[in-house]
């Protein structure tokens, strides 16, 4: 693996210096925000808008799934009325793996297009803004790794999510896989952000419920990493902690009914809430190990950040226990006034008990002990390198956390299989704040 060509020695040179320059950048570079269409027929709207644009041909970016479901149709016809040409690219799989994102590549260019709409998850997504900044650059995804590696600023990029979890449609990021390497790479450009993006329940109402949990866990993974994490601002802090309240009261009523669009429009908004937050204020050591597990196993991302979220929060809990008390409050879970050290574990639990009852396992089937120093050093490698911890994890305490995580031979089922039956979290009934009410 490439985590072999780490350095034990570079993690002690110079780091803290870099990440505490990183967290003053992030505080003033501007950041786009994408104009958000958001309700039922959302996607159709933007259709709508996107064909008066002018546009010479539009390249859709989607997956099979979605082509197979005719999910796209509405928007494609409204494409169509409004006279704008388009050609679909739709062989994007989970993980965004660089040789499918080199295809369309080539049939961008050979379709002499000029605008991309990123129709799908968040691998969708990803794919699309890595083909975009790397037409415009005339550059392999490869050379493009890391922040603002290109010159030019891709073609505008639109987005319709069809899940709820990535927070792709306003992130600066586009996380793609090498398969050579079996490794997670990432792409970091603020003129990547969509312009425009649709939040259409209507799109998820369909979607499986493991998918529905795994892709909330994602989103509840992003806005707490943003809370908990050193380099929050007031506006970071408002949307992580709206989008854990819409979350907590949401995501079981999505996961037990998917046809609810209230709770589907609700988890879309929150999706967004925590996207908004985590592209400034960064994420932490549960995606640093996830990424690992997504390169190495194709672990699903938000499946690995569920799994490793109870485990991470629990290390990091003696750091950041104001946080997670403030937490439980909005979650519904607990009481202001109560004790912090209470109001925390409370918190820790509800996680737990919610990963439970969406049928999420506590433990990776997948996951080799021989694999687990490998992982360890390489998701410290990245947190070390990235990102604002609360709580810096050292290779050993990395690999203890992993260990806990590994399947038990000849134990019980993981609760996915199960079909857990196990209750969420309760919530206290109170009136929720805007997102903008601090």
């Amino acid at each position: 693996m490439l985590t072999d060509l780490i350095p034990d020695t570079a993690l002690n040179v110079g780091l803290p210096a870099v990440k505490r320059a990183l967290g003053v950048v992030t505080r003033v570079l501007p950041i786009p925000q994408p104009t958000l269409m958001v309700g039922p027929g959302s996607s159709i709207r933007l259709g709508e808008t996107i064909s008066g644009l002018g546009h010479r041909r539009i390249f859709v970016v989607t997956d099979g799934v979605i082509t197979r479901l005719g999910l796209a149709t509405p928007l494609l016809e409204a494409l169509t009325r409004g006279g704008s040409a388009f050609v679909v690219f739709d062989e994007i799989t989970p993980d965004a793996p660089i040789p499918l994102v080199e295809k369309g590549i080539e049939m961008y260019r050979r379709e002499s297009c000029d605008a991309i709409v990123a129709f799908g998850g968040g691998s969708v997504m990803d794919s699309a803004k890595a083909i975009g900044v790397s037409v415009a650059n005339d550059k392999h995804p490869r050379e493009l790794v890391g922040y603002f590696k290109g010159w030019s600023a891709p073609p505008p990029i639109y987005a319709v999510p069809t899940t709820a979890g990535t927070g792709s449609e306003v992130t600066v990021a586009a996380v793609i896989s090498d398969p050579e390497n079996h490794t997670k790479l990432v792409i970091a450009d603020t003129r990547m952000v969509p312009r425009l993006a649709a939040l259409d329940p209507c799109l998820m109402t369909g979607l499986p419920g493991p998918i529905t949990a795994a892709t909330g866990m994602d989103a509840l993974t992003h806005a707490i990493e943003a809370y908990i994490g050193q380099w929050g601002t007031d506006f970071t802090d408002r949307m992580a902690l709206a989008a854990v309240a819409m979350i907590y009261e949401n995501l079981p009523i999505a996961y037990t009914n998917g046809q609810d669009l209230g709770a589907r429009e609700k988890m879309a908004l929150a999706s967004t809430y925590a996207g908004l937050a985590f592209t400034r204020a960064n994420v932490g050591n549960v995606h640093a190990i996830a990424h690992q597990l997504g390169g190495l196993y194709h672990t699903p991302h938000g499946l690995a950040n569920a799994i490793v979220l109870p485990p991470v929060l629990r290390f990091s809990s003696p750091s950041c226990t104001a946080k997670l008390a403030a937490l439980a409050v909005r979650a519904g879970v607990g009481e202001s006034g109560q004790p912090e050290d209470g109001l925390a574990r409370t918190f820790l639990d509800s996680v737990e008990a919610l990963n439970a009852s969406l049928g999420i396992p506590a433990r990776l089937d997948t996951l080799r002990e021989e694999d687990i120093p490998g992982l360890a050093k390489a998701a410290c490698w990245e947190a070390d390198t990235s990102y604002p911890v609360p709580a810096r994890m050292s290779r050993t305490a990395c690999e203890q956390l992993l260990r806990q995580i590994l399947p038990v031979p000849g134990g019980p089922e993981p609760l996915a299989r199960q079909g857990s039956k196990a209750k969420a979290p309760p919530r206290k009934k109170r009136a929720r704040p805007r997102p903008d009410a601090g």
